[in-house]
């Protein structure tokens, strides 16, 4: 008896075990590669320290919250890294970590990036990933357990130029699509952007454009600054509903803040937790199908 009580107890340890080993998951944006290059899709990425480059896979990497702590909410990462490489850890994983603690789960985008040497990629590129990753998630949100109408995107220095490819049109799926994926729709709900930059600010924001939270630097040493200045402008104009921070000093790539000798810059995470919770993201809700939930 004792030993068939062992092996049932060592049953039900493996799969525990291999559930606390297995790391974040990955999900390439398209199975077959993306559109045009799929005959790159095997080409290895090159990672050193704080940067990953060679990106011709486009994918998602899945941060989940503690069992039991999600709320629903979620969030496409898009780090920075001047398009020629991607700031994947400072401004991705550790962004994920921070999230996680606030039941949201998070997806950080690996975009491809045009400014690298020999690229074959455009900017067009990229607003096609960032596309694809808000549809991706969208589409499965029962499969992460998340609310499709509380998904936002996050985006650190060009990684700001990446949310404003999606966050400032329709969005709106084709239903004519062969891929299910391409049918949903890829706007997001929520916008956040952290000293942003790679792209100036549009000269005019619509006036049902995603609620934002800006945060940047005063002394940003890459006109970031101006941009969220500008930013911070139309939204006014447009009275769409904004949060701006402007902090007296941190230059420019500060990331969570963790190194910075300045209080203000350190505590910057709070300041987008607080936005979260105030708009209501991070409460508790049922979760529908993108499918038949109503946008």
């Amino acid at each position: 008896m004792n030993i068939c009580i062992h092996r049932v107890l060592f049953a039900l340890w493996l799969p525990l075990t291999a559930l606390a080993q297995s790391g974040p998951q990955i999900i390439h944006l398209w199975e077959a590669g993306a559109p045009g290059f799929e005959s790159r899709m095997d080409e290895p990425e090159q990672a050193q320290d704080w940067w990953v480059r060679n990106i011709h896979n486009p994918s998602i990497t899945v941060f989940r919250p503690p069992v039991g702590n999600a709320n629903g909410c979620a969030l496409v990462v898009a780090p920075g890294g001047g398009f020629h490489a991607l700031v994947f850890n400072s401004e991705g994983k550790d962004v994920a970590k921070f999230l996680n603690t606030l039941g949201v789960t998070v997806f950080v985008l690996k975009y491809r990036l045009p400014g690298e040497e020999h690229s074959p990629y455009t900017m067009a590129n990229v607003r096609e990933d960032a596309y694809r990753a808000m549809r991706l998630v969208r589409s499965r949100a029962i499969e992460f357990q998340i609310d499709p109408h509380r998904i936002g995107i996050l985006g650190f220095s060009v990684g700001g130029a990446v949310v404003m490819m999606v966050a400032f049109d329709k969005g709106e799926g084709d239903p004519k699509a062969v891929d299910p994926v391409d049918r949903v729709n890829g706007r997001p709900d929520f916008e956040m952007l952290v000293y942003p930059g790679g792209a100036q600010a549009p000269k005019t924001i619509p006036a049902d454009a995603p609620p934002a939270f800006l945060l940047c630097a005063n002394d940003d040493e890459y006109g970031c600054d101006q941009v969220t200045m500008d930013l911070l402008r139309e939204f006014r104009a447009a009275r769409v509903s904004v949060e701006a921070h402007f902090l007296p000093q941190g230059k420019h790539g500060f990331n969570m803040g963790e190194r910075s000798s300045f209080a203000a810059v350190r505590d910057w995470p709070q300041r987008m937790a607080d936005w979260l919770g105030d708009r209501g993201f991070l409460k508790p809700s049922t979760v529908e199908s993108p499918t038949t939930a109503p946008r």
